[in-house]
Order: structure tokens, then sequence, then C-alpha cells
């Protein structure tokens, strides 16, 4: 695991980058506006996995060393900075996950990484508690298969519009969005009708671009 963790998350960019092979100056501040405009959604993304700040921290961090890292291989012809972003965060938690299920040592875990100050933990317990709606939901969608539980998340909870969720997820963004609404729809029936405002499970909303 890098050295690098939650406190070099409110770092600028170019601190996180290697001295001594940083990128150049126009890249890093490419890198920095990338860094500013995702941070927030990329750690929210983390906190509906896991409500351990330490384990957020060290995820969030993880994604924006290998973003930064692998930056010089960025094409936005490919699709937009967020969506690269995100895909790489996926990757990130896959990569937890088998490591996790693999039941590797924690002392292995441990021996990268820096504990959290109690400043640090206390502003990741905020984002945590905040993002406690969206676990909830993550836990609820399990009933889903995999893709279309991802394509909730990203579009609903993430907030990426459906393009740039179906270029995370390697989809054509038609396809994205017929998941979308088949998964929205198995979702309400699930949940039943509402009462209050009569509304049918089977409706199918707008899903806009």
């Amino acid at each position: 695991m890098s050295q690098i963790t939650a406190s070099s998350l409110n770092s600028p960019p170019s601190r996180l980058a290697p001295q001594e092979s940083g990128p150049a100056d126009g890249a890093v501040a490419e890198f920095e506006a990338l860094y500013r405009a995702n941070v927030a959604a990329v750690t929210a993304y983390f906190a509906r996995r896991s409500a351990e700040p330490q384990t957020v921290a060290d995820l969030t961090a993880d994604t924006f060393v290998q973003a930064i890292t692998s930056f010089a291989t960025f094409d936005p012809r490919k699709g937009t900075p967020r969506a690269w972003v995100f895909g790489i965060a996926r990757r990130i938690y896959a990569a937890h996950c088998q490591a996790h299920s693999q039941q590797r040592s924690r002392v292995e875990r441990l021996a990268g990484r820096r504990e959290l100050a109690p400043d640090e933990v206390g502003e990741l317990i905020d984002r945590i508690d905040a993002e406690r709606p969206g676990r909830a939901l993550v836990t609820g969608l399990t009933t889903l298969p995999a893709v279309d539980r991802a394509v909730v998340e990203l579009v609903d909870l993430a907030g990426l519009p459906p393009k740039e969720a179906a270029q995370v997820l390697g989809v054509a963004p038609g396809t994205l969005r017929m998941r979308l609404m088949r998964a929205r729809a198995r979702l309400r029936k699930a949940a039943g009708p509402d009462p209050a405002h009569g509304t049918d499970p089977a409706s199918e909303p707008e899903v806009k671009a």
C-alpha cells in the first residue's frame, strides 16, 4: 500500500506526485483541477462501502495515487475525467475486496500506512455519517445483478450522468439507460407502492443523458 494516506487528501495534488518524477507544470495544474473536482465524490463512494475512517482514507488516497501515476495515459477523447477517476476507484475497491477475501495479513496492510490524526478521523466520520443512507441503499441493492447495482450507484448516488456512468462501466449509453430503468423498476417493486403518492412500482422514470 502507498505511504500516502488521508492527510495527503487535503494537500495540493502536486504533493502527491513523486518529487523525482513529477509531471510538468501544466499537467500538475490539470491534475490539481481533476483532484479538487472529484475528491469529495470519491471519498463518498468509499464511505458508502465502509464505515471505517482509515479504510475510506486509504482507498481514497490509493485512488489518487494511481490516478497521478497514470495521468499521462488519460485520453479525454475516451471519456470525461470524472468517469476516468471513478473507473480507477472501482478497480481500487475490487482489489481491496479481493485482498480481504483472500485474508491477507493485516500486518501487511498496516505496515504501509500512517494512523489518522483525531481531526482527520472526525472529518471522515462526518462524511461516513452523511453517506449512511447511501450505504443502506448499496446494501439493499444486493438483490440486483452486479452491473445493475453499479449503474444505480453511479447515477443515483454518485450523481454521474448516464453517459459518464456508461464510460465508467464500459457499456453503451443506451444499454446503461435500459439497465437503469430496469433496476429502478425492480427496486420500486421490491419496496411496494408509495401509499402517499400512489406510485406504480412498475412505472419507469425518464432517464436523461
